[in-house]
C-alpha cells in the first residue's frame, strides 16, 4: 500500500504536545493602528494558571470589535513574546485564511473552561 507524502514536515507526538495550544475569552478588544495591516489588539483571559495574555490579529474584515469581546478563541500561549510596534504580542490567535485573505478565528464549538488545552 501506498502512503501519500505529506508536502509537510511531519513532527512527533512529542513535538505536538509542546505546544499549549489553549481555549481564552477575549475581554478586550482595541483598534491598532500601527499595524502594517489593518489589525486588533486582543486581551485574552486563559484561566488562572495562565492569566491574561495579549496579542494583536489580523481579524478586522469578519469581525468588529463589540463582536469579539466574550468570545472565546484558540491561542498558543508558550511562544516567546514578540514585539509588533509598539505592541508586545504574548500569544498566537489561530484561524483559517479564507480565499479572499480574510481570517476566520479557530474557536472551540461549545463554551469551555479557560485555559483549557487541545490536545
Amino acid at each position: 500500500m501506498n502512503i501519500p507524502h505529506s508536502m509537510h514536515t511531519p513532527i512527533t507526538w512529542t513535538q505536538f504536545e509542546s505546544v499549549e495550544l489553549r481555549v481564552g475569552t477575549i475581554i478586550r478588544v482595541e483598534e491598532f493602528p500601527e499595524a502594517r495591516k489593518p489589525a486588533y489588539k486582543l486581551w485574552v483571559d486563559f484561566g488562572s494558571e495562565i492569566g491574561v495574555k495579549q496579542s494583536s490579529a489580523q481579524i478586522t474584515v469578519q469581525y468588529t470589535k463589540e463582536e469579539l469581546v466574550g468570545k472565546q478563541i484558540l491561542g498558543v500561549v508558550n511562544f516567546p513574546p514578540k514585539q509588533i510596534w509598539p505592541f508586545w504580542s504574548e500569544f498566537l490567535c489561530t484561524g483559517l485564511y479564507r480565499d479572499d485573505g480574510s481570517v476566520i478565528l479557530a474557536v472551540p464549538e461549545k463554551a469551555v473552561e479557560n485555559g483549557a488545552k487541545l490536545g
